[in-house]
């Protein structure tokens, strides 16, 4: 590090002078080392979130506004990298705050080696950087680490070094900036519906059902009530109310004996 270059220790603050600023993460791989990823998250003057899209993490790798955008990771000699850019000068006034984050992937912060955040101006390509602060957990057991914040001061920006666990993971760093985290939707869209058994052809269906006879008009007598049923040359017609049909005309004298049946319940007046 040269003398332009500021170690910071927890808690210590220095001054920025450019305009847009590059935040480098950096820790060293190997075996049990869990991966990181760096995260940004916008804050208006109350500490929280605007809404859901001031976070940007690996699933949301570029803010709106196009002002803080996330990196690919890159291997620089014997480390790895994640990256965060942000354009401080071009930020909406109600951004107060910019919280850069780190998160572990499957294990604890405990086991990820030499985890540094160095702090670049992004308009110089090969410069030295201008802070670096050596993060140290506070317990081991985060999975999640504040590890600087950029923050207004007057006209300018300053860079304070945090070093803030929470062995909540990425969710519970979240949602304590008012990120909106509904963990029983996501998994509920993540999971596949199970396949639903088919309903088996029949290779020799059965043939559709007829449908029942229509019910005669109301009001006449049923068929076989009571009465001589007509002939079969008899035309079609409905049979006259309340009587026994007549006779074809080719039919024999009736019968001497022939007396009508009594008459049934319709007929009964009141």
């Amino acid at each position: 590090m040269t003398d332009m270059t500021h170690a910071m220790v927890k808690g210590s603050n220095v001054p920025l002078d450019a305009t847009a600023v590059r935040a480098v993460l950096r820790w060293t791989p190997g075996a049990g080392v869990p991966d990181v990823d760096a995260s940004a998250l916008l804050l208006g003057s109350d500490g929280r979130v605007r809404s859901d899209e001031d976070f940007v993490f690996y699933n949301q790798p570029r803010h709106p506004s196009g002002l803080v955008r996330r990196l690919s990771k890159k291997r620089v000699a014997e480390h790895l990298t994640d990256t965060v850019e942000a354009d401080l000068s071009s930020l909406d006034p109600s951004v107060d705050q910019v919280v850069l984050a780190a998160s572990s992937d499957g294990d604890i912060f405990q086991h990820v080696r030499d985890l540094r955040i160095l702090l670049y101006d992004a308009a110089l390509a090969d410069s030295d950087p201008l802070a670096v602060f050596d993060v140290k957990p506070e317990t081991g057991l985060e999975t999640a680490i504040i590890c600087g914040e950029l923050y207004r001061r007057g006209e300018g920006w300053k860079f304070r070094a945090v070093a803030q666990g929470y062995p909540t993971g990425l969710v519970g760093l979240a949602t304590a900036f008012g990120i909106s985290v509904d963990e029983a939707e996501a998994a509920a869209e993540s999971a596949q519906p199970e396949p639903q058994p088919q309903p088996q052809t029949d290779p020799h269906p059965a043939p559709p059902a007829q449908p029942p006879a229509a019910q005669p008009a109301y009001g006449y007598p049923q068929p076989a009530y009571g009465y001589p049923q007509p002939p079969a040359t008899q035309p079609a017609g409905p049979p006259a109310y309340g009587y026994p049909q007549p006779a074809a005309a080719a039919a024999p004298a009736p019968d001497p004996n022939f007396r009508l049946p009594p008459m049934g319940p319709q007929f009964v007046r009141p």
